[in-house]
């Protein structure tokens, strides 16, 4: 079987190398973040925003080296650990994880940053476009929200405990609660609304991570005249939308089926999937 390779802090190495002592940070604090980006035709998608909202979290988690982390560095190592892996010219799934180096207790000895980069061919597309997911909420643990709940740290204990729900029961996703029982996100994803000619996405300050899609859709949707609110939504509202559908920067868009007896229309989210395939920002690079 062919080496598979990542990239550890600036050295290429085969993925089943041996990289952690046991004080490390990032094993032990889950202290850092990360960015799931979508490499294809050569380009990452939307990197201006990946780096905008990566190097926004370092700043918040006190990382240094914040610059390093720009649009020409992320693209070049992406190609050449690309390359590496003999993927040229394929989609690819590409993760970011940025982390505090050294050790220390709570208490970090340095700031300094780290970095591991993983790419990974994506599959074709097994599920038909015509059928949606099926969801469900998970209720056991609400998701907790502060000035970190925005980012995508390294600490996922929530959504560890709703993806062996989503698996126990079988769904093609679930709908994650905040501390105050209202919608907050997707497994996986942000969430979308549309509910008498109105789409609506839970506000960041209920909780959820800021999406690159879900910005992307925001973005498409005022293009498209189709308003837009940031909001505090009841999951009462999944018993009456018109439409609901999944977010993120991998899989673009998925529409939504089903929620227990409840099914939706996909005329919406099939509009935002068309008309994604040709959507780009004049400064993206």
């Amino acid at each position: 079987m062919p080496i598979h390779y990542i990239n550890f802090n600036g050295q290429i190495v085969p993925e089943d190398s041996k990289l952690f002592s046991v004080d490390s940070r990032a094993l032990r604090y889950g202290d850092g973040l990360f960015e799931t980006m979508l490499y294809q035709g050569g380009e990452i998608r939307f990197l201006h925003l990946h780096v905008d909202r990566l190097q926004r979290g370092m700043q918040k988690l006190q990382l240094e080296q914040v610059s390093m982390f720009d649009a020409y560095f992320i693209k070049k190592i992406t190609d050449d650990l690309i390359r590496k892996n003999n993927m040229l010219g394929q989609r690819v799934r590409v993760r970011l994880i940025v982390f505090r180096e050294g050790g220390g207790i709570y208490t970090p000895v340095t700031n300094k940053s780290a970095f591991i980069l993983q790419v990974h061919k994506l599959e074709t597309e097994v599920r038909d476009k015509k059928v949606g997911l099926i969801v469900d909420l998970f209720t056991e643990v609400k998701k907790p929200y502060s000035d970190l709940s925005a980012l995508k740290t390294n600490n996922a204990l929530v959504y560890v405990l709703a993806g062996n729900f989503k698996r126990k029961f079988e769904y093609d996703d679930v709908f994650i609660l905040n501390q105050e029982g209202f919608l907050c996100e997707a497994l996986t994803s942000n969430i979308f609304v549309y509910f008498d000619k109105v789409l609506y996405t839970p506000a960041l300050n209920q909780g959820c991570v800021e999406g690159i899609m879900r910005k992307v859709v925001m973005d498409m949707a005022a293009d498209e005249g189709i308003p837009v609110v940031e909001a505090q939504i009841n999951p009462e509202i999944m018993k009456k939308a018109d439409e609901l559908f999944c977010t993120n920067a991998v899989q673009g868009i998925q529409w939504v089926m089903g929620y227990k007896q409840k099914r939706y229309f996909n005329k919406i989210s099939r509009l935002m999937q068309e008309k994604l395939l040709n959507w780009s920002y004049n400064k993206e690079e």
